[in-house]
């Protein structure tokens, strides 16, 4: 039985991952209308319409500009009852943007946008409501229910109760009792228990609570009072490995309408029914996961490529017959083959908007055969215990995750392996010639300001040429003079992927990487993965991303209700041995 199968038996994977169809060879783009061509721009008023009874979001001539910058032109895409999206596009190219005209957060410049009447946004401010209980603030997803509940509590706190009074109140009850509002803060509760949010936490005020789980309380919001519309902004930001799990499949079993923006491949693939992938300045909805997107989109830019080269080939035998015989006898057939040239106009192919980076981490030279020891080695904070009498020998080679629930420890195993921490008790100590490269996840902290791009690597190796510096930095996406961009102006994109250069300048022979995902888009965490199963070094990489983990660790060390545990083996496997540590909604 392989370890996927035996995941699905033992309730590790979503529902939806196992039942969706397998990946298709060549799959072509959804029906017709889902497609979207570039047109000029219609003079339509912008306008934002909620329906009672629409069952789908449907846009309509929308078209966005920011500054010079087109982001969008003219779109024309449904998203259906039932479906779910994922919207897909390179960073920059206007996700988040057109998630907000979605909502109705922003307004386009002309066009319509419909959608029913109880969407749920997931919110982004996550010091929105400090002053409210955590449950209060899930219970707040539902508007109906909540403006119900605080009418009802306000009309009790009155002294003098009038009939009229009386006939609200019933009123009232009966829009409580519609939504469920007798079971609303178990069922809240239970959302937050499921995307890891203890229940000693549920009670508090949202100032007493950790960021990362003030992430977490607005996810369960958006996700609460079975909206009919669903439209989440990175979802699984701040969630460990067993929450994205429990979500892949709540979302999966969900009925309304969902569109997800995420860079977490394998919750694309896991959630989606379809993908809207923004192409420049339009949107092609395609049928299937990411996977399917980039396969399709790769198969239908190979056919047009094979026709304008057939059509190349036909014009260039087309204009040798006319340059030959323009001034001889043949007139008619002459101009017959001109308008045959006319006829024959090659498709635009523009450049692919999926472009993923060039990461190649090396080394110097080779590390001893025993890269790492961990000896008795023992951490505790005074709220966690971190390891206890920790014992592992890492050999020259081996692909480590670090892997666990948020809090437990991760960044202080790092941070241990890099030596910015002590242990309390034990060593750790390294092989003979080891050289750590390491990036913190505080990525933009370590990069200095008041320098550009080429000066901060040229930094690390002064022997380096400016064309050797341009030429790894166009690797990583920097094009032309992106080089002299000051390092306080990059995006957190760009922070990781001057980092990675860094990396790859250095060339150490052990890398300790902690949350490297973080900012990248889809493209830039496959590449980190390639890089790292083609990396002759030994790795340690703290991560919450699936597929990342499955594609390059050798190796576990992962943090479980029993402590650190050292596993030798794959991801699959490890889920398999520890299945009741890591079943979703634990």
């Amino acid at each position: 039985m392989t370890a996927r199968r035996q995941l699905v038996q033992l309730g590790c994977l979503p529902a939806c991952q196992h039942a969706r169809r397998a990946p298709s060879r060549g799959l072509p783009p959804a029906e017709p209308q889902d497609v979207v061509s570039p047109a000029p721009v219609h003079s339509i008023a912008a306008s934002d319409e909620v329906g009672d009874h629409v069952p789908n979001i449907q846009v309509a001539n929308v078209s966005k500009a920011y500054g010079g910058k087109k982001l969008f032109i003219d779109v024309d895409v449904s998203f259906s009852e039932g479906r779910r999206y994922g919207l897909t596009g390179p960073n920059g190219s206007g996700k988040s943007t057109f998630m907000k005209i979605l909502s109705g957060d922003l307004v386009p410049d002309a066009g319509q946008v419909s959608r029913p009447k109880k969407t749920s946004v997931l919110k982004q401010d996550q010091f929105a409501y400090e002053s409210a209980r955590v449950l209060d603030v899930v219970l707040m997803g539902n508007k109906a229910l909540w403006a119900a509940m605080q009418e009802k509590e306000h009309l009790l706190a009155k002294d003098d109760l009038t009939d009229q009074h009386g006939m609200r109140l019933g009123e009232l009850e009966m829009v409580v009792a519609e939504e469920d509002g007798y079971t609303a803060e178990s069922d809240a509760g239970d959302l937050l228990a499921n995307l890891g949010i203890p229940v000693e936490e549920h009670e508090k005020k949202m100032k007493e609570i950790a960021g990362g789980l003030k992430l977490r309380v607005l996810l369960a919001q958006a996700l609460f009072g079975k909206p009919e519309a669903l439209l989440l902004d990175e979802p699984t930001n701040n969630l460990d490995l067993d929450s994205i799990r429990w979500l892949e499949g709540f979302l999966c079993n969900y009925r309304g309408v969902l569109v997800a923006i995420s860079h977490d491949r394998h919750f694309l693939n896991a959630i989606c029914t379809h993908v809207a992938d923004i192409d420049y300045e339009t949107i092609i909805t395609y049928t299937g996961g990411y996977d399917d997107m980039v396969e399709a989109k790769s198969q239908v830019r190979s056919r047009v490529a094979s026709e304008n080269s057939d059509k190349q080939k036909k014009i260039a035998q087309l204009q040798d017959f006319v340059a030959r015989f323009h001034a001889g006898t043949r007139a008619s057939q002459v101009q017959s083959r001109k308008k045959q040239i006319e006829k024959l106009q090659l498709a635009d192919l523009k450049k692919s908007n999926i472009e993923r980076p060039f990461i190649d981490f090396q080394q110097k030279r080779p590390a001893g055969r025993q890269t790492l020891v961990f000896n008795g080695v023992t951490k505790r904070w005074p709220d966690v215990e971190v390891c206890s009498r920790f014992d592992a020998l890492v050999t020259r080679g081996e692909k480590v995750a670090i892997i666990g629930h948020n809090g437990v420890g991760k960044t202080t195993l790092c941070k241990l392996l890099v030596g910015e921490l002590a242990p309390d008790e034990g060593e750790i100590t390294w092989g003979h010639e080891a050289s750590v490269g390491y990036l913190a996840q505080d990525h933009r902290d370590s990069i200095p300001g008041g320098q550009t791009v080429t000066e901060y690597l040229h930094d690390f190796d002064s022997r380096a040429g400016l064309e050797e510096i341009r030429g790894l930095l166009g690797k990583m996406l920097f094009k032309g003079e992106e080089g002299l961009k000051p390092t306080e102006a990059l995006s957190g994109g760009e922070t990781v992927r001057l980092l990675f250069a860094k990396l790859m300048l250095t060339k150490d022979n052990v890398l300790v990487l902690d949350e490297p995902t973080n900012h990248l888009d889809l493209e830039s965490i496959i590449a980190l993965g390639d890089s790292l199963v083609r990396y002759e070094g030994t790795a340690f990489v703290v991560s919450h991303d699936r597929d990342l983990i499955s594609s390059f660790a050798t190796r576990l060390f992962a943090f479980t209700p029993r402590g650190l545990v050292d596993f030798q083996g794959t991801y699959d496997e490890f889920l398999v041995r520890h299945a009741e540590d890591y079943r979703p909604g634990r």
